[in-house]
C-alpha cells in the first residue's frame, strides 16, 4: 500500500480525538444527544483547525445506528461507509471549483429525495465563500426551508465574504487557532505511535511553526521525519529542513544592529543566504522576535504569552535593557513593511539588506522615529565622552600629514602599473552598468586606485556602501564581470576614506592617470 500522509492517517474519527475545539465539540454532542439538530451550520476558522473533520464526524454521528454520548460508534455500516467515502448520505462539495448557479441547482433538485439509508442527508460545502452571488441566491431558499432530513454544513476560512442573508440562517461556530501546547501534545502522541525518535525541542518548534494549524503541524512533522528516516530528529535538523533560523542568530543580529555595525550585519545575512535560509521567513521570524522583545519590555509577566524556553527568556530580558521602546517600534515597523514586500519581490536579498542598513543608519530616513534614533545616538556618544574633535591649528589638508607623530608622505603611483588593472579601470564605468541595482548605486560614487600587482582598490565614501560592496559575494560578482568583459583577472580591494582626509591624501586617482595617458597617446 502506498504511503499515507500523517494528516490523513491520523484524521480524527470521533469527537474525542478532536483537539483544541472543546466548546464546539461539546455543543454539537449535546445537540445530538438532545435531538436538537439544526438544519444549517457555518464552521469558520483558519486552515487546519478541524472544520471539515468535525463536519464529517457530525455527519456520522447523526446517521450512526448506535451513537454513544453523541459520538458515532465507528462500527456500524453507516459509520464505515461514511468513513470510506462511499455513503450516498454525505455529499462533499468543493465550492472553489463548483461555484456556479448550475451546481447549486443540482443540490436543490437532489434534496427532494429522501436518503436511501440512515436518517439525514448531509451536504458539506467547503470554502463556501467562493460561491458566486448567483449561487448564493440559488442556495438561499433551500437553506431557509430545507426538508427535515437535510443538513447543510458550510465551511469557510473567510466568513466576512458570505452574504448576511446566508449567515443569518446558519448556526455559526468559530474554530479558534490551536495552542502550541495542544499541538505539541498531539504530535508527541502520534510520534510515539509511529515509534520515531524526535527531540522534545524539535516537537515544540514544529508546533510553533504550525501557527495554530494542526494539519500544518502534521505536514511539517512528516517533512522533517522523511528527511531523517531512521535517525533522531533534533531541533537543529528541524531548522535545517524547514529553512528557518535559530533564535540565537536573531539575538546576534539584533546586537549587531544596536552596535550599528553594517559590515557584521551584512555578513550575517550572507551567512544565512549561503545556508539556504528562506529570506521571507527570516524577516517574518525576526519581526516575531522583536515582538517578543517588546512584550518583555512592557511587562514582567509574559512567560505564558511568549512560550519560549527559560534560556531564551533570559536572553530577551537582557536585550530588553539594551534597547528603548521607540527604537524597537521603529525596527518592527520597518520589518513589518519588509515582510509584505518580500512576498512579491524578485530581489529579496537586496530588500533585506537595505532594510538592515536603514536600521544601522537612521540618517538614511527622515521619519520621526528615525530622527529620534539619531538624537539618541548623539546623546550616547556624549555620555561615552566621544566629543567633537577640536579645531586644528594647521590646515587639515597639508602637503604632509602627521600620523602618530610621524610624517606621512602623499601616496605615489606604483612604478609599473599592472596592465590587467589598466584594462579594468578603462572600462570600469561602463561595466558597472551590468551589476545588480544595489551594487551599481554604490559603485557610481566609488573612486579607483591601484595596489601592488594586480590589485584594484575601490574606494567608497562611507562604511555603509563599503559594507555592502565588500561582501564576498558582491566582490566576486564584480571580479567575474571584469574577467568576462576584459578577459583580465584582477584582485579587488574595498576601502573607505579616513574621516577628515581627502581621497588624494590617501590614494592615487588611477582613473585620472589612465585618462591622461590615453590623451597623450592620441596626440
Amino acid at each position: 500500500m502506498s504511503y499515507m500522509a500523517l494528516y490523513r492517517k491520523f484524521r480524527p474519527d470521533e469527537f474525542e480525538d478532536v483537539k483544541g475545539q472543546t466548546a464546539i465539540v461539546k455543543t454539537l454532542k449535546n445537540q445530538i444527544k438532545a435531538g436538537r439538530i439544526g438544519h444549517a451550520y457555518l464552521f469558520c476558522g483558519t486552515r487546519g483547525t478541524g472544520k471539515t473533520t468535525v463536519a464529517k464526524i457530525f455527519a456520522k454521528a447523526v446517521n450512526c445506528e448506535h451513537p454513544a454520548e453523541g459520538s458515532p460508534c465507528g462500527e456500524c455500516d453507516m459509520c464505515r461507509s461514511i468513513s470510506a467515502g462511499t455513503s450516498m448520505n454525505v455529499i462533499e462539495i468543493d465550492a472553489a471549483s463548483n461555484n456556479g448557479v448550475d451546481n447549486i441547482r443540482e443540490i436543490r433538485e437532489e434534496v427532494a429525495y429522501r436518503p436511501t439509508e440512515g436518517r439525514y442527508k448531509v451536504y458539506i460545502i467547503d470554502e463556501v465563500h467562493m460561491l458566486s452571488i448567483g449561487a448564493f441566491n440559488a442556495l438561499l431558499k433551500t437553506l431557509e426551508e430545507p426538508p427535515e432530513y437535510v443538513i447543510f454544513i458550510l465551511a469557510t476560512t473567510e466568513a466576512h465574504k458570505i452574504p448576511i442573508t446566508i449567515l443569518s440562517r446558519c448556526q455559526r461556530y468559530d474554530f479558534k487557532r490551536i495552542t502550541i501546547d495542544t499541538i505539541a501534545g498531539r504530535l508527541r502522541e502520534l510520534i510515539d505511535k509511529e515509534q520515531w525518535d524526535v527531540e522534545e525541542k524539535a516537537v515544540r518548534y514544529i508546533a510553533r511553526m504550525a501557527d495554530g494549524s494542526m494539519r500544518d503541524a502534521l505536514s511539517l512533522l512528516d517533512q522533517c521525519a522523511a528527511f531523517y528516516i531512521g535517525e533522531r530528529l533534533t531541533y537543529d535538523h528541524a531548522l535545517e529542513v524547514l529553512g528557518t533560523v535559530d533564535t540565537e542568530v536573531f539575538s546576534r543580529l539584533l546586537r549587531e544592529l544596536l552596535k550599528m555595525n553594517v559590515h557584521s550585519v551584512i555578513e550575517t545575512v550572507n551567512e544565512l543566504t549561503m545556508q539556504g535560509r528562506e529570506l521571507s521567513q527570516l524577516a517574518a521570524d525576526f519581526t516575531w522576535y522583536l515582538r517578543n522583545l517588546l512584550l518583555v519590555r512592557c511587562s514582567d509577566d509574559m512567560e505564558d504569552v511568549l512560550d519560549v524556553s527559560t534560556e531564551n527568556l533570559a536572553r530577551l530580558k537582557e536585550e530588553a535593557k539594551m534597547i528603548d521602546n521607540d527604537t524597537l517600534i521603529r525596527y518592527i515597523r520597518i520589518f513589518s513593511d519588509l515582510t509584505g514586500q518580500l512576498k512579491y519581490a524578485t530581489q529579496k536579498r537586496v530588500l533585506l539588506e537595505v532594510a538592515l542598513i536603514k536600521l544601522c543608519r537612521p540618517a538614511m530616513e527622515v521619519s520621526q522615529d528615525a530622527l529620534l534614533d539619531r538624537i539618541r545616538a548623539v546623546e550616547k556618544q556624549l555620555e561615552e565622552g566621544i566629543m567633537a574633535a577640536p579645531a586644528r591649528e594647521k590646515p587639515v589638508y597639508a602637503e604632509a600629514l602627521e600620523v602618530s607623530g610621524e610624517q606621512r608622505k602623499k601616496p605615489e603611483l606604483p612604478k609599473a602599473l599592472n596592465e590587467d588593472v589598466k584594462a579594468a579601470v578603462k572600462d570600469f564605468r561602463r561595466m558597472i552598468q551590468d551589476t545588480s541595482p544595489l551594487i551599481r548605486t554604490y559603485l557610481k560614487k566609488a573612486r579607483l586606485s591601484a595596489g601592488e600587482g594586480n590589485h584594484l582598490i575601490v574606494v567608497l565614501p562611507d562604511e555603509v556602501s563599503a559594507g555592502v560592496v565588500g561582501t564576498e559575494e558582491h566582490r566576486e560578482e564584480i571580479q567575474s564581470l571584469i574577467a568576462e568583459k576584459t578577459g583580465k583577472e584582477i584582485e579587488l580591494e574595498i576601502r573607505t576614506m579616513e574621516s577628515g582626509h581627502r581621497f588624494e591624501d590617501q590614494f592615487i586617482d588611477i582613473e585620472n592617470y589612465i585618462n591622461m595617458d590615453i590623451t597623450v597617446e592620441d596626440e
